[in-house]
């Protein structure tokens, strides 16, 4: 009975200690003082305990005090251990993610030079988590063959092996090299053709991350329309990105650790402005939907990987 009263009482004083942590953390005053780490919090318990159990010592004369002490040791030590294994839940192990792909990897298009939507996820994850690291890949005209080609670097390979998760764009340029190459003669089964090598180049790219690192979750990051700027009245392009998205969704099916992120309803489902004056690569706030979208789908994972940090750690 004693045990179950020590761990209710150990549980709601860390349930507080959460609540009055995160309060502090979205607090919008800037006059206030420094919050305080978890770690600091920590610290300030025993403090308390230890003058508590001071004071509890003077007073006590008799054998039922001695058993209240032993009470508050007890206590003290419960709350200790349960507090030390919640740190994970305000401050998240390390979590290593690649970037890789085209111009929407390296941002093109961001006036802020922030990164695009890379930077942007960055500094959204760094805010509650000093030990995330992304590794930026991105390069602008990248195709699917160029991609392929370059997991041979040692770089890349190297930093693959070692990470979590890696985000993939890739694809548009293979698109536009049909349009430069046939500019004159633009043809439906042009197009078609292509997506069909396209489709079997992802299944390489995916088969060698995957040789690289078998844990690594992947995400293909799916096409808006970039041609819209420029060819509005053309339905069938609007057709072409569909099936082109439908390809890359297909392939990362074939695969548990691969998942597909669509981003095409951001662009069309708006009246907002999400194109940069190029009319081709995202702007700052397209970036940004881009981003809002891909942490909604990464951010199981990163829970996932913390906690199997703090599972081996016991």
């Amino acid at each position: 009975m004693r045990r179950l009263t020590v761990t209710w009482i150990a549980l709601s004083i860390l349930v507080l200690i959460g609540v009055w942590y995160v309060w502090q953390l979205q607090s919008p005053s800037s006059d206030a003082e420094p919050v305080p780490t978890p770690k600091e919090v920590l610290t300030d318990i025993a403090k308390e305990s230890k003058n508590a159990d001071k004071n509890q010592e003077e007073q006590n004369e008799s054998t039922k005090d001695s058993e209240n002490k032993d009470l508050a040791e007890e206590i003290k030590e419960t709350v200790v251990h349960v507090v030390e294994s919640a740190i994970g839940l305000f401050i998240k192990k390390d979590t290593d993610i690649v970037a890789i792909g085209d111009s929407l990897t390296q941002g093109v298009g961001d006036t802020t030079e922030n990164g695009g939507y890379v930077g942007i996820i960055e500094n959204t994850l760094k805010r509650t988590n000093e030990d995330i690291h992304i590794k930026n890949f991105g390069k602008r005209g990248n195709r699917s063959d160029q991609l392929l080609k370059r997991l041979e670097q040692e770089e890349i390979s190297e930093s693959i092996r070692e990470a979590e998760i890696v985000l993939i764009t890739i694809g548009a340029n293979d698109i536009m090299k049909v349009v430069k190459e046939n500019f004159t003669r633009l043809e439906y089964s042009l197009f078609v053709e292509e997506q069909v090598e396209y489709k079997e180049r992802l299944r390489e790219i995916m088969e060698t991350m995957l040789s690289l690192n078998g844990d690594a979750n992947i995400y293909l990051v799916g096409f808006y329309n970039p041609f819209y700027g420029y060819f509005k009245d053309v339905e069938q392009l609007e057709q072409i990105i569909n099936n082109w998205n439908a390809t890359g969704q297909s392939v990362a099916e074939e695969y548990e650790n691969v998942s597909f992120i669509p981003i095409y309803d951001l662009f069309t489902n708006t009246e907002e402005d999400l194109l940069y004056s190029d009319n081709f690569h995202p702007n700052t706030k397209g970036y940004e939907k881009m981003a809002e979208r891909i942490l909604d789908a990464i951010e199981p994972d990163i829970r996932r990987e913390n906690k199997n940090e703090e599972d081996g750690d016991e």
